[in-house]
C-alpha cells in the first residue's frame, strides 16, 4: 500500500496496548537506567575474561561488533516503540503485522529466555556469596557447583524479594534501580581507571600470538559465546516498559539506543584495561585461551571469585577486590530484579494478544500484572533444581533472546506499507530504513549461528514444545484469536533455516563433540545467513496482514485497553 494511495487517517495519541491501568512512572532517567541496570549484570564480571580466552586482545573488536549489532536492532524498535508504546512490545508487535501465530512464536521464545534470566542472576549472587557462606553450595562428583538445600531456600527467598519489589509497582522499582545503577557505573569506571593506571602492559596486545591469535572465528565466537551479546540484552527495557513512561517519543529511543552506546563504550574500555592488566605469566603459560586457569588469587582459582576481583588481588589492590566481591552480589541482583518485572510484562502481552490465558493480563491497583508476576516466580524456581552446569543457560538465553528480537525489523518494514500514515514520533529515514532492518535481521541470524549447534538444538526443541502448548490452548480455550497462519507461516521457514545452517556449521569449533557436521566455515556460514535473511524478509513482507486487518486489530486492542478491569 503506497502512502499516496490510501485514505488512512493518522491514529490518535492513544494507541494499541496503551493500557490505562499501567502507571506512567518511568521518566527519561528511570527508563534509561532500567536498561543500563539490566545490561550491567553478571555478564560484565565474566565477559572480559571469556572474550579474551576466545579472541585474545581482539576481544576489543568483539565488543565493538556486538554494540553495533544491538544499536541496529535497537533502531528498529525505537520507531515501533514510539508508534505503539506499551508493555511487552517484543511479543505484541508481530501480532499487529503478522497475526497470532507469528506473535505466539516470538512471544514464547521471548518469555522462555526472560524467565531464565532472573534465576541465573540469583544463582550468580548465591555463588559469590558462597565465598562467605560456604553452606550455600557444594561441589558434585564432577566438581560442578550445585545448591545445597539451604542454598535452594535462600535462592527462592531472594527471587521472592524480586517479585515483592515488582509487585508494589514501577515507582518503587525505579527508585531502587536508579541507586543501584549509579553504584554499578561507578564500580566499572573505577576498575577501568585503576587497571589503566596501575598495571597496564601494552605488550599484551602484540605478544602471545599477536592481536588476534584465534582469527576471525574467535572474534565472532566471542560475540555470541563470551557473554557479549548476553550483556547487551537490557536495551529491550525501552520496549518492554514503554507503556509505563509518560513521554515515549523522547524516552523510548533514548533508552533503546543510548543504553547500548553508553555501556558499549564502558565495555570496550573495560576489555582494554583487562587485556593490559592480566598477569603476564598467566598468559605466557598456555596463551590467552587458558589465561583464566593459569593464575590464582591467594589459594583460590580465578574463576571462583571472578576475573576482575582476582586480578585486583594479584596486583595487591585489596580494597578494589573487596568492592568487586560486593558488586558481584549487587550487579546480578539488580538485573534479576529488572528481569522479574520484564518476564511478567511479556506474558501479560501474550495474554492481551489472546494466544495465552487471559488471566495473565490481570493488573493490580499498582498497575502491575500480578498473575504474570506469580507465574514468573513459579517457573523461576524450577531453575533452582540441582542441575550441574547451570551457567550454560547463559548461551541458551543468548540465542533465544536474540531470535525474539529478529521480528522487529520485519514488523518495521511491514508497518511502512500497512500503516503508512500512522503517527511515528521517531522515524527512521526512508532510504535508511531498509538498510537498518536488513542489517538488524542479518545480525540476529549471525549471532544465533555463532552461538553453535550444541546450544541451538535445545532452543529448537523448546520451540516445538511451545507449539504443542499453542495447539492445546487453541483446542481447549473458551476464546482464542484466529491464528492467521497464512500470514505467519514464514516463521517456520526462518526457524528451520537457522536450524539447518547451525547444524551444517562449524560453531562451536569442536563440531564432533557438539554433533554438528562442520561443513560451513565462518565465511560460508555468513553467506548462508545472508541468504536466509533475504528469503525470510521477502516471505514475511509478502505474507503480512493487509492494512485494513491491522487497523481492526489495533481498534480491538484500544477498545480492550479502555475497558475497565
Amino acid at each position: 500500500m503506497s502512502e499516496a494511495g490510501t485514505t488512512e487517517q493518522p491514529f490518535p495519541a492513544v494507541v494499541a496496548g496503551d493500557d490505562k491501568r499501567l502507571k506512567k512512572h518511568f521518566g527519561p532517567i528511570g527508563l534509561l537506567f532500567t536498561a543500563v541496570g539490566s545490561i550491567i549484570g553478571s555478564g560484565w564480571l565474566f565477559g572480559a575474561l571469556n572474550a579474551a580466552e576466545l579472541a585474545g586482545p581482539a576481544a576489543i573488536v568483539s565488543w565493538g561488533i556486538g554494540a553495533v549489532m544491538f544499536v541496529l536492532i535497537g533502531m528498529t524498535y525505537a520507531e515501533l516503540g514510539t508508534m505503539f508504546p506499551h508493555s511487552g512490545g517484543v511479543a505484541r508487535f508481530p501480532h499487529y503485522s503478522f497475526g497470532s501465530f507469528a506473535s505466539f512464536s516470538m512471544g514464547w521464545v521471548t518469555w522462555i529466555a526472560a524467565a531464565a534470566v532472573s534465576p541465573i542472576e540469583v544463582l550468580a549472587v548465591v555463588q559469590y556469596a558462597t565465598n562467605y557462606l560456604p553452606w550455600l553450595e557444594k561441589l558434585d562428583a564432577d566438581r560442578n557447583a550445585v545448591l545445597t538445600p539451604a542454598g535452594t531456600g535462600i535462592s527462592v527467598l531472594l527471587l521472592a524479594v524480586f517479585v515483592l519489589v515488582n509487585f508494589f509497582g514501577v515507582r518503587w522499582f525505579s527508585r531502587i534501580n536508579n541507586v543501584l545503577v549509579w553504584w554499578k557505573l561507578a564500580i566499572i569506571a573505577l576498575v577501568i581507571v585503576v587497571f589503566l593506571v596501575t598495571a597496564f602492559n601494552t605488550g599484551h596486545f602484540t605478544d602471545y600470538g599477536g592481536f588476534a591469535p584465534y582469527g576471525t572465528h574467535g572474534i565472532f565466537s566471542a560475540v555470541a559465546s563470551a557473554g557479549i551479546a548476553f550483556s547487551f540484552f537490557g536495551f529491550r527495557q525501552g520496549v518492554e516498559l514503554a507503556g509505563e513512561t509518560a513521554n515515549p517519543k523522547r524516552n523510548v529511543p533514548l533508552t533503546l539506543i543510548g543504553s547500548v552506546v553508553l555501556t558499549g563504550i564502558l565495555y570496550v574500555l573495560l576489555q582494554l584495561a583487562f587485556i593490559g592488566a592480566a598477569p603476564s605469566d598467566a598468559i605466557g603459560k598456555q596463551g590467552w585461551e587458558h589465561v583464566g586457569a593459569n593464575f590464582t588469587a591467594g589459594s583460590d582459582v580465578l574463576a571462583t571469585f571472578g576475573p576482575l576481583a582476582a586480578i585486583s588481588s594479584v596486583l595487591g589492590i585489596g580494597w578494589l577486590a573487596t568492592l568487586l566481591y560486593a558488586d558481584a552480589i549487587i550487579s546480578p541482583g539488580d538485573t534479576g530484579l529488572i528481569y522479574t518485572g520484564v518476564t511478567a510484562r511479556i506474558s501479560y502481552a501474550m495474554g492481551r494478544n489472546g494466544n495465552a490465558p487471559s488471566g495473565l493480563a490481570k493488573v493490580n491497583s499498582a498497575g502491575v500484572p500480578w498473575v504474570s508476576l506469580i507465574l514468573a516466580f513459579v517457573v523461576g524456581c524450577f531453575f533452582f533444581l540441582p542441575f550441574p552446569g547451570w551457567n550454560k543457560l547463559v548461551s541458551f538465553v543468548t540465542n533465544s533472546t536474540v531470535l525474539s528480537f529478529g521480528s522487529g525489523p520485519l514488523v518495521l518494514l511491514a508497518m511502512r506499507s500497512q500503516l503508512p500514515r500512522h503517527t511515528r514520533p521517531f522515524r527512521l529515514g526512508r532510504g535508511f530504513t531498509w538498510a537498518v532492518a536488513f542489517l538488524a535481521l542479518f545480525s540476529t541470524n549471525l549471532i544465533i549461528y555463532w552461538t553453535g549447534w550444541d546450544t541451538n538444538w535445545k532452543l529448537f526443541v523448546v520451540i516445538v514444545f511451545g507449539y504443542v502448548l499453542l495447539a492445546l490452548h487453541q483446542a481447549f480455550a473458551k476464546k482464542s484469536p484466529k491464528l492467521d497462519f497464512r500470514h505467519g507461516w514464514w516463521v517456520l521457514v526462518w526457524f528451520a533455516g537457522l536450524a539447518v545452517i547451525s547444524y551444517l556449521g562449524t560453531y562451536p569449533e569442536a563440531s564432533k563433540h557438539a554433533g554438528n557436521l562442520g561443513v560451513l566455515d565462518f565465511s560460508l556460514g555468513a553467506v548462508a545467513s545472508l541468504v536466509l535473511t533475504a528469503v525470510v524478509m521477502a516471505l514475511a513482507l509478502r505474507s503480512a496482514l493487509p492494512g485494513e486487518r491491522v487497523r481492526e486489530i489495533l481498534a480491538e486492542r484500544r477498545e480492550a485497553d479502555e475497558t475497565p478491569a
